[in-house]
């Protein structure tokens, strides 16, 4: 018998579909977008914020009302408790890494405990590093009875993130450029956690964090105290079309005037809600974009593949496609 499955976060969802169990989903979080054919399915959750990122409102402004929430002991997200119930899950898939990416974990066991339906299983994700992310698709596939799947799936995503560091490790032998990511524009804070292993693994060195760490906020004067020969932009639950109406914020928070990067055109902003943030399947594509970013003369196929998700920018702000040339 099947699993009646809940997913209370964007890249849960994509872990269950990758173990094939999407025709188990009975419920999503207000976030779950992708694989297409999910927006049938009841949505789960609501966020607090009163505004979304699509309305206008400036990267400073959501940071602020975000600390706000989380300072007065709320959380960012709430649950739908009706429409859990309605849902009758026998699996719930959630997280308790970050407080502003998915409902809290003592909020989903609240809500379990005050269901009709006792014998439901929480599925609790909690990755800081590459490989927490595919022991999580493993635990999932665990979960819903599909241990093979999973196994395969993992053999799959390892077997291409191999390829692509071998392509690097070959690319990185006259370059190994020092990377910058970026997390989120206004205050600047730099990408932890798996970053750092996905910018090694992409044949460059990691700037500012260590495998791991949590996402640090960094001043201007710590920020001009580096150097990058990349820079690539990709904030958290921000789509690029998002990022690029605040392009205007770069050139006041960074020092954009000083890097090399920025004078030599590889300024790259990309999908940060769709790649990087999302600890699941499409890790791998987002490997392929660091790559491309790091190596772009290594990876012309890779800068092809994600030329609509990726754009790059010259000194000006003008924007460059992600597979014209960088001469261009």
């Amino acid at each position: 018998m099947n699993a009646r499955v809940a997913s209370l976060l964007p890249s849960a969802t994509e872990i269950v579909c990758a173990v094939g169990a999407r025709d188990e989903l009975v419920g999503i979080s207000h976030e779950c977008d992708f694989p297409s054919g999910l927006e049938g399915l009841p949505i789960l959750t609501r966020a607090r914020l009163r505004a979304s990122q699509g309305l206008g409102r400036s990267s400073r402004d959501i940071d602020a009302e975000v600390r706000s929430i989380l300072e007065n002991a709320l959380s960012v997200y709430e649950i739908e408790l009706d429409r859990l119930e309605a849902a009758q899950p026998d699996v719930i898939v959630t997280q308790d890494l970050c407080e502003v990416c998915a409902v809290s974990l003592d909020d989903v066991k609240a809500a379990v405990a005050r269901l009709a339906k006792k014998d439901v299983r929480i599925v609790n994700l909690h990755p800081t590093h590459l490989d927490d992310i595919w022991s999580d698709i493993l635990r999932v596939a665990d979960a819903l009875g599909r241990a093979e799947q999973g196994v395969r799936a993992i053999f799959a995503l390892r077997g291409r993130t191999n390829e692509i560091e071998q392509r690097s490790a070959r690319a990185a032998l006259a370059e190994r450029p020092r990377v910058l990511s970026v997390e989120w524009m206004d205050p600047v804070m730099i990408g932890g956690m798996w970053m750092p292993e996905l910018i090694a693994m992409a044949g460059a060195n990691p700037l500012a964090t260590k495998p791991g760490d949590h996402a640090p906020t960094l001043t201007r004067e710590a920020l001009a105290a580096l150097s990058p020969d990349v820079v690539l932009v990709k904030p958290c639950g921000f789509s690029l079309e998002r990022t690029l109406e605040e392009l205007d914020v770069l050139r006041a928070a960074l020092p954009w005037d000083t890097w090399r990067a920025v004078r030599e055109g590889r300024v790259f902003i990309a999908d940060g809600n769709a790649y990087f943030n999302r600890p699941g399947p499409r890790i791998v594509e987002s490997l392929e974009i660091l790559a491309a970013c790091a190596h772009p003369d290594e990876f012309p196929d890779f800068r092809h593949r994600h030329r609509e998700t990726v754009v790059r920018l010259d000194a000006a702000l003008a924007r460059h496609a992600f597979d014209a040339d960088l001469s261009a």
